[in-house]
């Protein structure tokens, strides 16, 4: 099975791992960078994704075991990734630079699973692992 993420290349403090897109846009949202429209879907995009998507059980902790998340690259991962029109949309407008990272084998250990994503800590860079910047 083939996985992915999309984040930018600033390294998150708390997992050690590229910041993905959702916290990337909500760091541009709590430091104001959006406007109040922006703000208002951002809030109403993530109360979608809170009902559509899985919440992980590990977040309920603050995610003490630095878990990063992949798409599955599956029917069903790939409409949840699609669903990010917007956080898309957001990045373009604000110059925010995009990475694909994907990989055929498991990028660390898998702690959690549904059919849209996994989680993994203790992070690998494989074989496979390719990163791209996406180009708008």
């Amino acid at each position: 099975m083939n996985f992915y993420r999309i984040h930018i290349a600033e390294i998150s403090d708390h997992t050690l791992q590229p910041l993905g897109l959702f916290a990337a846009i909500w760091n541009m949202s709590d430091a104001i960078k959006l406007t109040q429209n922006e703000t208002r879907t951002n809030l109403d995009t993530r109360k979608w994704f809170e009902s559509n998507l899985p919440i992980l059980p590990f977040y309920a902790d603050g995610n003490n075991q630095k878990a990063v998340t992949w798409y599955k690259n599956t029917e069903a991962g790939n409409s949840m990734c699609f669903s990010m029109a917007f956080y898309f949309d957001i990045a373009k407008k604000y110059a925010l630079v995009m990475y694909k990272s994907s990989t055929n084998e498991l990028p660390g250990e898998v702690i959690y699973e549904d059919e849209y994503q996994i989680a993994v800590v203790n992070h690998i860079k494989t074989e496979s692992m390719h990163t791209e910047k996406l180009i708008w």
